[in-house]
């Protein structure tokens, strides 16, 4: 694979400007695809094979009034301090609000809270549902204002008026995160490469790459169902993983100029090597990615092949845009200071001050003298941080986690206030009397059995379709929707009523709502934590042993891969269940972590740890084989490439840090946190002090690999051997640049 490469990257280079235009031409199609596609789908929240989906299933065919996608808004009313809702004046002004929300857009019923028992014991709080003729596309700003001009109508006559659902919900901003990232990655670029030039390269490469997949994600949305969350995590990853792969390529041109090849040949051994460990590397990332479908959740599933597809363009414009850059910017790769050291080519003598090790190689070597001191401290420390994972509370964010001064949380403690927390999450009991059971019995039979337990303060009068089989009955418990007790509840529900009333009545009772949802999520998610685990890593640990040709190898960077995951998840839960340091990244409230946090890390933090294994220790590897001892290979490997995998993990923590300070929602500032975090700890703690600690310690037996394996694996040859035997072949090997060096200078054309 590296001799095909390595052609692949010279003809790049030589044909630069027909490759730019290749691209450039790519971009404006897959652009002119966008402009003529449909209105992206709303997210569709469906969790096959769970009891709760089974009852969304069952009433959209039985209720299809109800609309099952579409939307609904409570707007909340409370009375001043020592007075009640049911006086004239207050009725009236409920009443002219309700007026003003019916001839709202897209409304098709509002209810009367005097006439449907939406009123509180003591008439201090009171609520109405506008249900709307929309899906969560079809919200206009003139919704949005029209819900807000009728609550303000209420605020005026003296009451508290809030609202919660979607249409009350301000729209989603990302909050420039991406900007952020850009601009620390920039500055980053600038101080590695020492040239504007030549920081400007992989910026501008990575984002065309993301501007294509997130334009193709637009292309697809009508014919895939990819809805505008998609593209969230394609824009995160993509980006990061774009600069990345095209910094390492750039850095290894760089190199092989120094050592005297002219400019295109350069450019072909640097994809013949360093491309050869950006294609592993993005392999183990879209293992990884794609593997989110083992979860059965489609809105995960698209978020992971969007994203695993903007990795494949990232990888290919890393492959052939890159080298074409590098042969447009010519000498400008390096900066002024640099060039200056040999003026006739501008290629520098070396990239570090002479008779100097550079910052790589002496942190190598103080690794090694103490490697089982190193060892044991990093961890210690990653076991130190995951020590929160061990109280995790795992749900989905609810408005009772919204900042105080949202209408959303105002309307959530109104409810809570006046008719108990449970009103927040209704439980909905789907009766299915299709079996010929007198559905009204059934209900009757079910509401008196949900009154005599604990956990249910009140349920709703059941509402049967027009048909006679199946009705619904709602169940409001005493307890929150994120609460563990609310949990308990519905299983109790599950294994103990509707078994009994299936038993005496042949009806089956099925338990649902968004609340049960929520559970039914969760339990998802923690089901397949273990087998998708499985899958990615053993995946990628054959993918690993073909690369490094040894077992050890690719053990340790699994193991130190769950080390860092998990201290990484200890974070999360720290900052945003248990408060620490909460509000130095704007999280206002904490609360349960989102159930898919877990997976989601072990997905994304598996394939972009792997990046850094394969970026470093390849190089190492290549050492290796080409005669240097364990010890020496391991500080060689330093020496080329720390410096550029401390400043490829900055620039993506950068990116993912950007998501979590700036973005008002929750799932989006969660993610990058725990990205950003994972980040940090995987690239300085175990791939740069972890990873050095373990090879000196185990030395040349970290290559070993049993001969019958060895017989039957195939030789990727990331390490480029066999292209130097191309190259040897074909006179441009090692030996022949060496005689050619000391013949006369090199002339870099």
């Amino acid at each position: 694979m590296a001799t095909f490469l390595y052609k692949l990257g010279r003809l790049s280079f030589r044909r630069r400007w027909w490759v730019a235009l290749v691209w450039l031409a790519l971009l404006v199609g897959v652009g002119g695809a966008a402009a003529t596609a449909g209105t992206p789908p709303t997210d569709e929240f469906a969790l096959p094979g769970t009891e709760s989906q089974d009852a969304f299933d069952l009433m959209e065919e039985e209720f299809p009034q109800a609309g099952a996608d579409n939307l609904e808004s409570q707007v909340v009313f409370q009375a001043p301090e020592g007075e009640r809702l049911d006086t004239p004046t207050h009725q009236e002004t409920i009443g002219d609000v309700r007026e003003m929300l019916v001839g709202s857009d897209l409304v098709v019923s509002v209810t009367d809270p005097f006439e449907t028992s939406s009123v509180s014991e003591d008439a201090s709080t009171a609520y109405l549902t506008v249900s709307y003729d929309a899906a969560w596309g079809d919200i206009t700003h003139e919704m949005r204002q029209q819900l807000i001009d009728a609550m303000e109508a209420g605020r005026d006559a003296g009451l508290a008026v809030e609202a919660s659902g979607e249409v009350a919900m301000e729209e989603m901003e990302m909050g420039g995160g991406e900007v952020i990232g850009i601009v620390v990655a920039a500055i980053v670029l600038v101080i590695t490469f020492g040239s504007l030039v030549a920081a400007g390269l992989p910026l501008l490469t990575a984002l065309v790459g993301v501007m294509i997949a997130m334009i193709g994600i637009t292309a697809l949305s009508s014919t895939l169902g990819l809805s505008e969350t998609t593209g969230i995590l394609a824009m995160m990853i993509g980006l990061a993983v774009g600069i990345d792969y095209a910094l390492f390529i750039a850095s290894r041109y760089r190199a092989e100029l120094v050592e005297g090849h002219d400019r295109e040949e350069a450019a072909g051994r640097a994809v013949g090597t360093a491309g050869s460990a950006v294609v592993f590397a993005g392999l183990t990332v879209v293992i990884a990615l794609a593997g989110l479908a083992i979860v059965n959740v489609p809105i995960l599933t698209k978020m992971g092949l969007a994203a695993a597809a903007a990795v494949v363009i990232a990888v290919f414009v890393a492959l052939t845009l890159v080298p074409a850059a590098l042969g447009m910017v010519g000498k400008r790769i390096f900066g002024r200071k640099l060039r200056a050291q040999n003026p006739e080519t501008g290629v520098p003598l070396s990239l570090n001050k002479p008779g100097k090790d550079n910052g790589g190689t002496r942190w190598a070597k103080a690794v090694l003298k103490r490697p089982a001191l190193v060892l044991a401290a990093s961890v210690v420390g990653l076991g130190v941080l995951a020590i929160p994972v061990a109280s995790i509370e795992q749900g989905l964010p609810d408005n009772g986690t919204q900042p105080e001064d949202t209408t959303l949380r105002k309307s959530y403690d109104m409810l809570s206030e006046g008719f108990g927390p449970g009103f927040n999450g209704p439980l909905m009991l789907v009766i299915d009397a299709t079996g010929g059971a007198d559905v009204e019995q059934v209900a009757a039979d079910v509401t008196d059995r949900l009154g005599g337990l604990d956990g249910v303060v009140a349920t709703a009068p059941p509402n049967v379709n027009p048909d006679g089989t199946v009705a619904t009955v709602l169940a409001f418990p005493s307890t929150g929707p994120s609460d563990h007790a609310t949990s308990e509840l519905v299983e109790h529900i599950r294994e103990d009523v509707a078994a009994q009333v299936e038993a005496d009545t042949g009806a089956k009772v099925l338990v649902s709502g968004v609340t049960a949802a929520e559970i039914d999520f969760s339990n998802v998610m923690s089901d397949a934590l273990v087998p998708y685990l499985t899958l990615v890593v053993g995946l990628a640990f054959v993918l690993l042993v073909l690369v490094f040709r040894s077992i050890l190898v690719p053990l340790k960077a699994a193991l130190g891969f769950l080390l860092s995951v998990l201290a990484a998840l200890g974070a999360v839960v720290a900052v945003f269940q248990w408060g620490w340091a909460a509000e130095l990244i704007g999280v206002h409230e904490t609360g349960p972590i989102m159930s898919l946090m877990p997976i989601f890390m072990v997905g994304v933090i598996f394939g972009l740890a792997m990046d850094y294994e394969v970026f470093l220790v390849t190089r190492m590897r290549e050492a290796h084989v080409h005669g240097e001892d364990a010890r020496q290979s391991i500080v060689t490997g330093f020496n080329l490439n720390a410096r550029v995998v401390t400043a490829a993990a900055v620039i993506m923590i950068s990116v993912f840090a950007g998501f979590a300070i700036t973005s008002a929602e929750a799932m989006v500032k969660m993610m990058g946190f725990g990205l950003a975090t994972a980040v940090l700890l995987d690239a300085f703690v175990v791939r740069m002090t972890l990873v050095p600690a373990v090879m000196g310690l185990i030395g040349a037996r970290a290559w070993w690999l049993p001969k019958w394996l060895d017989r039957i694996l195939p030789n990727v040859d990331v390490e480029g051997e066999s292209l130097e035997r191309y190259l040897e072949a074909n006179g441009k090997g090692r030996d022949a640049v060496t005689r050619h060096q000391e013949q006369e200078p090199a002339r870099v054309s």
